[in-house]
């Protein structure tokens, strides 16, 4: 009676198993090759890492659910119900996570669209640094004074990225104010003397030497230029320091606010308000 019952089952549902196995293994063996495909493609298309890793990941995963799915069908399990749990599931889950997986999605765009890479000096979210390393979830930043700061990629890609490293060159506008009384002819040929005398103020664009506002106590002259990126913030200091040398040495003075008061004897004032 065993062996007749054994019979039976083999012969009801042998195929199915049979047929199973195979779904199983082709499912698996179809998941590694294109897990690997996948992953060539995006390496040759200069693709980031960690992108690299979760696509090829993703598609993996997939291939073996829907094996499994299809196995479950040919044993007669009603499919359409659990792929309704496991969405199900797969919303819970997402709604209790949103924070992370927005913070996830936003990592994905950035490392597929590349606003700013690894060494860029970028302002963002509030947080200006040198960017240490770009995470799925998180940026991490390393500020001018060499602190550390995680910054939650949904904040950076969702507001306004200013990536300072991108160009090779910048444009640097020194103001600089000099008095009434002082030559503009004798202080602009101090300025280009003093940018001339830097070999970091590129030639070209060549530099320019204007006169930009008659203040209240002060002739504004702008020293505009450009520079490579790297040497942007030194030069500025340098010239900042150079111009005030060299205005010293020619005698050209660097006025501050000052207000001149009329006073009136007190004869004068009752004889006003009279």
């Amino acid at each position: 009676m065993v062996w007749e019952r054994m019979l039976d089952w083999a012969v009801t549902f042998g195929g199915r198993v049979v047929g199973a196995v195979v779904v199983l293994v082709v499912g698996y063996l179809l998941a590694r090759v294109c897990r690997r495909l996948v992953s060539k493609l995006l390496t040759r298309l200069d693709t980031a890492p960690a992108v690299v890793s979760f696509v090829s990941r993703l598609v993996y995963v997939t291939i073996l659910v829907l094996a499994i799915v299809t196995m479950l069908a040919r044993f007669g399990v009603e499919t359409a119900s659990f792929v309704v749990v496991l969405g199900a599931v797969s919303f819970a889950i997402g709604f209790a996570l949103q924070g992370s997986l927005a913070n996830f999605a936003a990592g994905l765009l950035i490392l597929v669209l590349r606003p700013f890479k690894i060494g860029d000096f970028i302002s963002a979210a509030g947080v200006m640094g040198t960017v240490q390393d770009i995470q799925l979830f998180s940026t991490i930043l390393s500020t001018p004074d060499n602190v550390q700061v995680l910054v939650p990629n949904s904040r950076i890609y969702g507001d306004i990225i200013t990536n300072f490293s991108v160009k090779d060159t910048r444009r640097m506008d020194l103001p600089v104010g000099i008095s009434y009384e002082a030559s503009i002819q004798r202080a602009m040929e101090v300025l280009q003397d003093v940018v001339a005398g830097d070999e970091r103020a590129l030639k070209d664009p060549a530099p320019q030497f204007l006169v930009s506002e008659l203040g209240d106590s002060s002739v504004n002259l702008t020293v505009r230029l450009w520079a490579e990126s790297g040497s942007f913030w030194p030069l500025k200091f340098d010239l900042t320091r150079k111009i005030k040398e060299a205005f010293d040495e020619n005698g050209i003075e660097i006025p501050f606010p000052q207000r001149v008061v009329h006073l009136r004897p007190m004869e004068e004032e009752a004889k006003a308000a009279s």
